[in-house]
């Protein structure tokens, strides 16, 4: 048994069922059932990315993890997806534990998940959204910085942390260029109970990103990212490769690519025309997007789809957060959990020392 600091055990490890306050993010086409499962089984918490699978995909992801680990783990659901009832319905009858969300979910989908026992944990980047999911009922919240990978807000993770924190009375998990042990320190000393990560568990050796672009990740530095709105119409933060470079040029070929691009996701997530055409009228409904965004919408997964699966950074994206400078290697996510404990224990125990000799 390890002797980690006993203050990492925060009380977001009881509720959730899970021994150390660490979540690996569901990244679309990234965490997968064996991603997720050996997270989960490591103590920490993993959260299988449904929004890039069809229903029936992740029913067989979900039984594959639950024959893996016999520990809490979570789905992460797009809750503009045609099908999205069905899906919770389902999740509750299978008895998922957590459920996240890829976009702010409705207060009915709080209240159903909640009223069935299910822990329930969406993803915001600023304070006023914290509050108002609060006010839903939802039993924790990821508050990721700017330095985050993917959609991003405009608040760095520093200021975030300490904003939220002081306005919510629920348990915060910090994100955003967190990658180690000193980060799970600073953000409990901003009064998180716990830190997500998203690029950390990328770069991992159960991560099924080809070797060449996890290679990418490890040669590029920390200013190699930037925030774009030129891939979906949304800030998100990714590696500035040339591709990047060229949509950020040729703004006039977006809306092109971006029917390609719908069309290909339709035809991944098993999505008829007549939904595509419906989820696209909800987008622009609920999520106060414009025509031009609703087209740009679907470009993210699948320029997502063309590096961490296919293995073409030439013609797609690669989502990162900052932190993607400092990692040098793919470890197992056993490895990562462990070092990221052990390192926090000892800086925890050296903060008390200190406080003791002063």
């Amino acid at each position: 048994m390890h002797d980690f600091h006993p203050n990492l055990r925060t009380p977001i490890c009881e509720k959730l069922g899970i021994r150390y306050p660490i979540i690996q993010t569901g990244m679309g086409w990234v965490s997968t059932s064996h991603m997720t499962a050996a997270t989960s089984a490591t103590g920490a918490i993993g959260f299988l990315a449904t929004a890039t699978q069809t229903f029936s995909e992740m029913k067989a992801s979900v039984r594959e993890i639950q024959e893996l680990t016999d520990n809490p783990f979570g789905i992460n659901v797009r809750t503009d997806s045609p099908d999205i009832e069905e899906r919770l319905d389902w999740a509750i009858e299978a008895g998922i534990k957590v459920v996240s969300f890829a976009q702010a979910p409705k207060p009915e989908m709080v209240k159903k998940l909640s009223d069935s026992g299910i822990v329930t944990i969406p993803t915001i980047a600023a304070k006023r959204h914290a509050e108002k999911v609060a006010e839903w009922g939802v039993d924790a919240v990821i508050a990721q910085g700017k330095e985050g990978g993917g959609h991003t807000g405009e608040v760095p993770t520093a200021v975030l942390i300490p904003q939220v924190t002081k306005v919510v009375d629920i348990p915060v998990f910090a994100a955003g260029g967190i990658t180690d042990g000193r980060g799970l320190v600073a953000a409990l000393a901003w009064g998180a109970q716990g830190i997500a990560m998203g690029t950390r568990f990328l770069l991992s050796d159960e991560s099924g990103v080809p070797t060449e672009i996890k290679q990418a990740y490890f040669e590029a530095i920390v200013t190699d990212t930037v925030r774009t709105q030129s891939i979906d119409g949304v800030p998100q933060r990714v590696i500035n490769s040339e591709m990047v470079r060229n949509l950020e040029r040729n703004r006039f070929l977006k809306f092109p690519r971006a029917v390609t691009s719908a069309l290909k996701f339709r035809q991944a997530t098993n999505t008829s025309f007549s939904d595509l055409f419906k989820e696209a009228i909800a987008m622009k409904k609920n999520q106060s997007m414009t025509w031009a965004q609703v087209a740009l919408a679907a470009n993210a997964p699948m320029l997502t789809k063309a590096t961490m699966v296919d293995g073409n950074y030439e013609i797609g994206i690669m989502p990162t957060g900052v932190g993607l400078g400092v990692i040098e290697s793919a470890p197992t996510v056993a490895e990562i959990v462990e070092e990221i404990m052990t390192e926090a224990s000892q800086c925890l125990r050296d903060l008390t020392e200190t406080k003791e000799m002063n």
